[in-house]
């Protein structure tokens, strides 16, 4: 008799209770992740009354694989580029909901009597809001289009990065047993540096190595390539002291850069899916539902802190960054719910050892209930707000209109922006800087000096040529470039930047030498020689590194080089520009934008309609609609709200009833056909049953889709189209 390997059967009772649980959640339009946590209390230890799985340890590996291709999905969805343009406004109302639900978190755990340890955990699980069930629950109620949605989806992508920051400093919290504030800002100046490294690194090479492979580049290999390079990230950040998780994490990120992503994105789905589906039915394995019984209280409690500290921190942020009253509500009671990072954050500290057992599935309870709540408190933001605006003052209102209109005031963007340019050109030398002396230290130093010796002037060699190296991001940092035409602030601003810039220049050049050469033993004018030699060699590396920087750029924008997806800004005030795909159901189908008076009715306008490759700007009243046609609406979110009802229609269930009536059958004509004799045109078939000839078959010969002046004669087997019923009831009556 066969064996069949117990890893091999629990891993069937796990997919087929998560397959069933699914189901019915899907069925009753619930979040499907709750569905995969009630399937691993069902297979884990603590039921008995369904099949328990028995090598739990090995299945923990697969979990651990599930969060890494969780989160390399996550990095694909992320990208860099999308952090960059969310703008201040969007990272402030962040960072305020991430600090005040940290503390808020912290100061809940140390009320309940819990370890610091537990009630750290429980302020970085309770600040991470999750992407996933936002998203559906926003699709699932056509709010896609409107303006504060663009705030949430800024806010999870920052939160996203901050979760990952948090994986980090909690491990290293963990493992130190130390809340010492220096060794936790140079654990986070650590990850900056690496992270920079490998992202610049990345860019650099990753999308001149897919152009390279293209060729070769199908949707099998394409997914070899991308897990490939996921798991190899892995790997540097795991020798580097950091999880798993963030090297998949930055590998993902990476690739949504290229133009590759998407199809990347897209091929990964599957076995996302699959590992995901394993991860969060291991996470459903550890809950007690004992322990969910005898904490009952807790968990509402936490709850109940969870929906309104988020929506309270929220909105308090969004109204500081200068976001309508109205907006901020409703970005707050959309991002009231914990979800994935929040437990893999849990599965941290359980896995590290430093949590107590009962944190874990107390979360997860929470993820069930504020999941639960948020497409019920997404709908209610709309009146939610309504009320809150009738009762509240009028001074307050004003306040409020008047600080927004302050804050959105453009004076002073082209100074940040010039500071956002140049600041990130530093950073991003400094730290190329310094990666290379960390490079020539570990690994070309030891070798040069296992090879010739270790001595003065071998140091001070190694010094010239780290400087060497580093010649064209010196020059890059140090050197200004003057604004032509610019107003007087920014001059000033220039000006100060120069400075900044040739001290920085001069403090790294003082470091490498500091790091490479004993100084002490080389006179003064040695290292003034240094220094003008180096001088020189900036000067000569500024075309190589303005080629270098060409070709980053290049990489950079890689993915909307194929997609030329960008877009200016076009709405004013709270005017929002929402792009909608017109369903072939629509009424406004072959009308012309005169005859569906959208402007008239709505209140909206069509800015732009994009036609497969086709794009017609500010299209004229004459315009005909095409089914699938892409329109770009300007209008408020009330308005675009009412256009969504009659552009966007999903298929009515009638018509897939329909469609379900409707399909080939064959009829044989006899002796006695009251056809035979008659071309198809006179037959009345197609009026009979609704449908068409589209085969005949004769004497052995097929004929497709016959002339429809054809004659019939009997024994013709006729192929038809048409309702099937109809077509049955016509061979039954002995045509």
């Amino acid at each position: 008799m066969l064996h069949l390997p117990e890893l091999i059967q629990d891993l069937g009772f796990i997919l087929i209770a998560a397959a069933i649980v699914s189901l019915l959640f899907k069925r009753f339009k619930q979040p499907v992740v709750l569905g995969y946590l009630i399937a691993g209390i069902l297979v884990g230890p603590h039921v008995s009354i369904t099949p328990t799985i028995v090598e739990s340890e090995s299945l923990q590996i697969w979990a651990e694989i599930g969060v890494i291709f969780l989160l390399f999905g996550l990095g694909l969805e992320f990208s860099f580029k999308k952090l960059a343009q969310v703008g201040v406004s969007v990272s402030i109302t962040a960072v305020f909901e991430i600090i005040f639900m940290s503390g808020l978190g912290f100061l809940a755990g140390f009320l309940l009597g819990w370890s610091t340890m537990d009630s750290l955990f429980l302020g970085g699980i309770l600040s991470i809001s999750s992407t996933a069930i936002i998203v559906r629950a926003l699709d699932e109620l056509g709010l896609k289009g409107r303006r504060f949605v663009k705030v949430v989806f800024g806010v999870l992508i920052v939160e996203d990065l901050v979760a990952v920051l948090l994986l980090v400093l909690l491990s290293t919290v963990a493992v130190t047993r130390s809340f010492s504030g220096s060794e936790l800002f140079l654990s986070a100046l650590k990850l900056m540096f690496f992270v920079i490294i490998w992202f610049v690194l990345g860019i650099y090479s990753l999308p001149l190595f897919l152009q390279k492979i293209r060729k070769y580049l199908n949707d099998e290999t394409t997914l070899i390539v991308a897990l490939g390079l996921c798991l190899l990230m892995v790997i540097v950040a795991t020798k580097t002291g950091f999880s798993a998780a963030l090297g998949a994490f930055v590998m993902g990120s990476i690739l949504a850069e290229t133009r590759d992503g998407s199809k990347i994105e897209h091929l990964l789905d599957p076995v996302k899916n699959l590992f995901a589906a394993i991860f969060f039915v291991s996470v459903g394995m550890l809950i007690d539902p004992q322990v969910l019984k005898e904490h009952f209280g807790v968990i509402l409690f936490l709850s109940f802190i969870t929906i309104v500290g988020k929506t309270l921190s929220t909105t308090l942020g969004a109204l500081i960054s200068g976001q309508s009253l109205r907006h901020s509500v409703q970005a707050g009671m959309s991002l009231a719910q914990i979800g994935e990072f929040s437990f893999i954050i849990a599965t941290l500290g359980l896995t590290l050892k430093v949590t107590s057992e009962i944190l874990y599935p107390i979360v997860v309870a929470i993820s069930g209930i504020t999941t639960f709540a948020t497409p019920y408190l997404i709908r209610l933001s709309d009146p939610f707000c309504e009320w809150i605006e009738k009762r509240l003052p009028n001074e307050i209102k004003n306040r409020i209109e008047k600080y927004q209109a302050s804050v959105s005031s453009s004076a002073s963007r082209g100074t940040e922006s010039y500071w956002s340019i140049h600041g990130t050109k530093i950073i991003l030398n400094s730290v190329i800087v310094f990666a290379l002396v960390y490079f020539t230290q570990i690994y070309i130093r030891p070798f040069v000096f296992e090879k010739l010796g270790e001595s003065s002037s071998i140091s001070f060699g190694l010094a010239f040529f780290t400087i060497l190296l580093s010649a064209p991001f010196l020059w890059a940092l140090s050197m200004s470039q003057n604004i032509e035409n610019g107003s007087r602030i920014l001059r000033s601003v220039e000006t100060f930047l120069s400075l900044i810039r040739t001290f920085l220049g001069l403090i790294l050049i003082g470091f490498v030498i500091w790091q490479m050469a004993p100084v002490k033993g080389f006179p003064l004018i040695l290292i003034f020689i240094l220094f003008i030699s180096s001088f020189i060699l900036m000067k000569l590396s500024k075309p190589f590194y303005l080629r270098m920087e060409r070709i980053f750029i290049s990489n950079l924008d890689d993915k909307q080089k194929s997609t030329h997806h960008h877009r200016p800004q076009l709405a004013p005030w709270d005017a929002t520009l929402a792009e909608y795909v017109l369903s072939p159901e629509s009424k406004l189908v072959a009308q012309t934008l005169h005859e569906c008076a959208l402007k008239e009715k709505y209140g909206v306008t069509v800015t732009l309609i994009e036609r497969g490759s086709k794009k017609i700007i500010a299209p004229s009243r004459d315009e005909f609609l095409f089914p699938y046609d892409r329109l770009f609406l300007i209008g408020t979110d009330d308005q675009l709200a009412k256009a969504l009802e009659v552009i966007e229609i999903k298929p009515d269930d009638q018509v897939t009833e329909a469609l379900e009536v409707y399909g080939l059958e064959p009829i044989m004509l006899t002796d006695e056909s009251l056809f035979k004799g008659k071309s198809i045109r006179e037959s009345g078939i197609r009026e009979r049953v609704n449908g068409l000839i589209v085969g005949l078959e004769r004497n052995g010969k097929r004929i497709l889709s016959p002339d429809s002046s054809m004659e019939l004669f009997s024994h013709d087997l006729l192929w038809i189209v048409g309702d099937r019923a109809k077509i049955r009831a016509l061979k039954n009556s002995g045509a």
